[in-house]
C-alpha cells in the first residue's frame, strides 16, 4: 500500500485443496501460503509445526483444531476457515475465547449432499449393491418373485432427524416419490417445513412410525450416540436407516446388533467412526448394510466451489472484512 507497509500474512493449509481455492489465495497478494502438500491428512506433529505464527488456517474436518493447535499458532491467529459445513472438529469455545473468526461452507454443498442421501437411500432400500454382486458372481438365474425385494418410497412415512438446510433439501427431493407422511424432529419446529408438509413430532414418534429414518442433524453433545439400542428397538423391523450426518451420532455396535438380528431391515451410511472404517469392521460383513466413504459433497463442481468459498472466507478474516460465510457463535 502506498505510504504504508503491507504485512504479508502467513497462512497454513492442512491439505491439498481444489485448484480454485489455491488460485484465489495466490492471486490475492496478501498472504504467504504454506501447504501440507498431500492428499493424506497432515500428521499431528506437522500440523503443530505448520500453524506456528500463522495468521490464518485453512483446515478440513479430519483436522482436530483444539487448544494445543491454537496455542501452537499463537496470538497472530485471526481466522480459521474450514472446508466443511460441520464444525464438530473444532474447539469452538476456545476459539471464541481467543476472538478468532471462523469461516465454513454451508449452502454450497447442500444439493450435492441431499442428492447423495437420496441415492444412498434408494440403493440401500432397493438392494442395489447386492444386485450388482449377484450379477457378477452368477447368482442371477431365473426371475423369482421375491428375489432381491426391497422397500419403496411410494405411500411411505419418512422421518428426518434434523430439518436444517440439508434435511430440508432431502425432504424436497423425496416428496415427489409419493411419500405419504413426512415427519421431522429437532430442537424446534420449522416454519419452512410447511413447504414439504412436514409434521413436527417427538423423536420417539418419528422412530416408531417411519418406514425410512434419515439422520441429517449436526453432531453435538445431545446428538452423540443418539441412535443406540433403545432407538433401534423402537424402529419397525421393515424400516430403513440412513445416516449422512456424522458417524458419532450412531452407536455402531448397537446398529450391528439391530441389523444382524433383523430388528431393522437395512442401513445406509455415508459416515462412520472412525473414518476410514477398518476393512474388518463387523458392519462390512452384513449384506443389509451399505457403507460409503463419506462422499456426500463429492461432485467436481461442489468441491471446487467449497474451495473457493473457504479461500474467500480466509482472505476476509485476514483483512478484517465481511466473510461470505462466517460462523456466528
Amino acid at each position: 500500500s502506498i505510504g504504508g507497509r503491507t504485512e504479508i500474512m502467513k497462512v497454513f493449509i492442512t491439505r491439498r485443496i481444489p485448484q480454485e481455492g489455491m488460485k484465489i489465495l495466490s492471486q490475492a497478494g496478501v498472504c504467504k501460503v504454506s501447504l501440507w502438500d498431500s492428499d493424506e491428512p497432515v500428521p499431528r506433529v506437522e500440523l503443530l509445526k505448520g500453524v506456528e505464527g500463522a495468521h490464518g488456517l485453512l483446515c478440513l474436518l479430519s483436522d482436530k483444531i483444539d487448544t494445543e493447535v491454537l496455542d501452537a499458532a499463537g496470538p497472530n491467529l485471526k481466522v480459521i476457515s474450514t472446508l466443511s459445513v460441520g464444525f464438530d472438529h473444532m474447539a469452538m469455545d476456545e476459539i471464541k475465547k481467543r476472538g478468532v473468526r471462523v469461516g465454513y461452507t454451508p449452502d454450497v454443498l447442500t444439493d450435492a449432499t441431499a442428492e447423495l442421501t437420496v441415492a444412498l437411500l434408494l440403493a440401500t432400500a432397493r438392494r442395489l449393491p447386492e444386485g450388482v454382486v449377484e450379477v457378477k458372481n452368477g447368482g442371477w438365474s431365473t426371475w423369482k418373485p421375491l428375489w432381491l425385494c426391497g422397500y419403496g418410497l411410494s405411500g411411505s412415512t419418512v422421518g428426518v432427524i434434523g430439518l436444517g438446510r440439508i434435511g430440508m433439501a432431502i425432504a424436497r427431493r423425496l416428496n415427489p416419490f409419493g411419500v405419504k407422511r413426512l415427519l421431522y424432529s429437532g430442537r424446534t419446529a420449522k416454519s419452512y417445513a410447511a413447504e414439504v408438509e412436514g409434521e413436527y413430532v417427538p423423536l420417539d414418534t418419528l422412530v416408531s412410525e417411519s418406514d425410512f429414518v434419515v439422520v441429517s442433524c449436526a453432531l453435538t453433545p445431545e446428538t452423540q450416540g443418539l441412535c443406540n439400542k433403545d432407538f433401534f428397538s423402537k424402529m419397525k423391523n421393515t424400516a430403513v436407516f440412513i445416516n449422512t450426518s456424522r458417524g458419532a451420532v450412531v452407536n455402531q455396535e448397537d446398529l450391528y446388533q439391530a441389523l444382524s438380528s433383523g430388528q431393522i431391515a437395512c442401513a445406509g451410511l455415508d459416515v462412520t467412526t472412525p473414518e476410514p472404517l477398518p476393512t474388518d469392521h463387523p458392519l462390512l460383513t452384513l449384506k443389509n448394510c451399505v457403507v460409503l466413504p463419506h462422499i456426500g459433497s463429492a461432485t467436481y463442481s461442489t468441491r471446487g466451489i467449497m474451495a473457493e468459498l473457504s479461500a474467500n472466507n480466509l482472505l476476509a478474516g485476514l483483512q478484517g472484512t465481511d466473510m461470505p460465510s462466517e460462523l456466528k457463535f
